[in-house]
C-alpha cells in the first residue's frame, strides 16, 4: 500500500490539505496516510501524531521563545515520518515548520517525495529562499499565478492549481434563526485560529462591538472561530456582558453565516479570499508585538499585508495595523462603510476582479490530487 504523510501548521493549512485529500482518496482510495493535523483532517479520518496547535507559535519572539520546544517537535516529527516510511511528504503552508522538516526528511531518505502545497511568500520577502527551497521539495504546488516567475528563474519544479478557498461554494439550506435564535442582520467576526492573536485581537474586537451597539440595535456579530478556541472567545464575550455575540465553530454552518453575512472584519489572512469569494465586502485588521512588528517592517518588501491589496498593487480592502488595530478605528470604518452601500458594492466589484486571476477552470483541490499520484 503506497503511504503519504501530511504535515500541516496550523488551521489554513489543515483545510487546504482535507481538500486535497477528499479528491485524492476519491481517485485513488488505496493509500495510507499519518499526519500533523488538526480538526479538517481529523474528519476525514486521517490520523495525527499530535495536535498541530503543539508547534503553532506567533511572531519572532515568541520563536525565540519556544525554539527548544520547536526543535523537539521537529525533532519528534521526523521520527514519527522515517518510522512511517512514507512515498510522499505532502507539506502544507508554515514553512518555517514543514520546511525544516522536509529537509531532514530529504537529507536522510532522499526517495521520499517532497512536495509542498502553499509557496512561502517570496513575493513579500526573502525571495533568495527558492535556491535553498528547491534543493530538498521536489514539487510545489502555486496558490496565485503572478508567483510562477519567482519559481521559473530558479528552474524549480511546480505548478499553479489555483486557491482551493475560491471553488464554487454550495448555497447551504440553514434556518438563521436555528443557529442564532435573532432576526438581525449578521455582522461576521474573524479574531484568528492561533491563541496568540485571538487573544490580541479579541478585546479590541469586543470593545468595537460595544460602540456599534451604542449607535446600532439591528447587528447579531458572530465569531468564526475553531473547537479549539471557542471557549477562549466566548470568555471575552462575556467579560463585556455582549448579548448579540455568537461564537460558531461547524464548518458547514461558519461558511452559511458568512454567505448571510452584510460585512465582515477579519484579521489578515487566507480567510480574506473566502470572504472575498463570497462577495462579502470587509476591513483588514492585524496587530502584533512591537518588536516582532519592528522586525517584520525591516524585512518585507510590499506595502500591504492582505493578499487582495498585494496583487492589485493598491488598497481595495482598508488595512487597519498595529496602532490603527483599535475599536474606535474599527468602528469608523464599518460603520462609513454600512451607511455607504455603493461603497461596499465598489470593493465587491474590485475584489471579484483581483479573484479572476487567481482561479482556474479546473477544481484547485482536485489538481493537486491528480498530481500527487504521479508521484506515488
Amino acid at each position: 500500500m503506497k503511504k503519504i504523510f501530511i504535515l500541516t501548521g496550523e488551521a489554513s493549512g489543515d483545510k487546504l490539505a482535507s481538500k486535497v485529500i477528499i479528491n485524492l482518496k476519491k481517485i485513488y482510495p488505496n493509500i495510507e496516510y499519518l499526519s500533523v493535523g488538526g480538526e479538517s483532517l481529523k474528519k476525514i479520518g486521517i490520523k495525527s501524531i499530535y495536535d498541530f496547535k503543539e508547534i503553532t507559535y506567533l511572531g519572532f519572539t515568541n520563536v525565540v521563545l519556544n525554539i527548544f520546544k520547536i526543535k523537539k517537535k521537529i525533532n519528534e516529527t521526523i521520527n514519527a515520518i522515517e518510522n512511517f516510511k512514507p512515498n510522499i511528504l505532502f507539506t502544507v503552508d508554515s514553512p518555517d515548520f514543514t520546511l525544516r522538516v522536509a529537509e531532514k526528511i530529504k537529507k536522510n531518505n532522499p526517495n521520499i517525495k517532497t512536495i509542498h502545497y502553499v509557496a512561502p511568500q517570496v513575493w513579500v520577502w526573502r525571495k533568495e529562499r527558492v535556491k535553498k527551497i528547491k534543493k530538498f521539495i521536489d514539487h510545489i504546488f502555486l496558490l496565485f499565478n503572478f508567483e510562477k516567475p519567482f519559481f521559473e528563474k530558479e528552474n524549480m519544479s511546480h505548478e499553479f492549481v489555483g486557491h482551493p478557498l475560491l471553488e464554487s461554494n454550495q448555497e447551504i439550506s440553514i434556518d438563521p434563526n436555528q443557529i442564532l435564535g435573532k432576526n438581525k442582520a449578521i455582522i461576521s467576526i474573524f479574531a484568528g485560529s492561533r491563541k496568540t492573536e485571538i487573544s490580541i485581537l479579541s478585546p479590541i474586537l469586543v470593545d468595537f462591538i460595544k460602540l456599534m451597539n451604542k449607535k446600532y440595535n439591528d447587528f447579531t456579530f458572530v465569531f468564526h472561530s475553531t473547537k479549539d478556541y471557542s471557549n477562549l472567545i466566548k470568555s471575552f464575550i462575556l467579560r463585556k456582558d455582549l448579548k448579540n455575540c455568537e461564537v460558531i465553530s461547524d464548518t458547514k454552518i461558519k461558511t452559511y453565516i458568512l454567505q448571510k453575512s452584510i460585512f465582515a472584519v477579519s484579521k489578515s489572512g487566507t480567510v480574506s479570499l473566502e470572504i472575498c469569494n463570497a462577495k462579502i465586502p470587509s476591513i483588514i485588521i492585524y496587530k502584533m508585538g512591537f518588536i516582532n512588528f519592528l522586525i517584520i517592517r525591516m524585512l518585507v518588501n510590499t506595502k500591504f499585508a492582505n493578499i487582495i491589496n498585494i496583487a492589485a498593487k493598491k488598497e481595495i480592502i482598508p488595512e487597519l495595523l498595529q496602532s490603527n488595530c483599535n475599536a474606535n478605528k474599527i468602528f469608523k470604518y464599518v460603520s462609513n462603510y454600512l451607511e455607504n452601500p455603493s461603497k461596499m458594492q465598489e470593493q465587491i466589484k474590485n475584489t471579484q476582479l483581483i479573484l479572476k486571476d487567481f482561479k482556474k477552470e479546473n477544481s484547485p483541490s482536485k489538481q493537486a490530487a491528480e498530481s500527487l499520484i504521479k508521484f506515488l
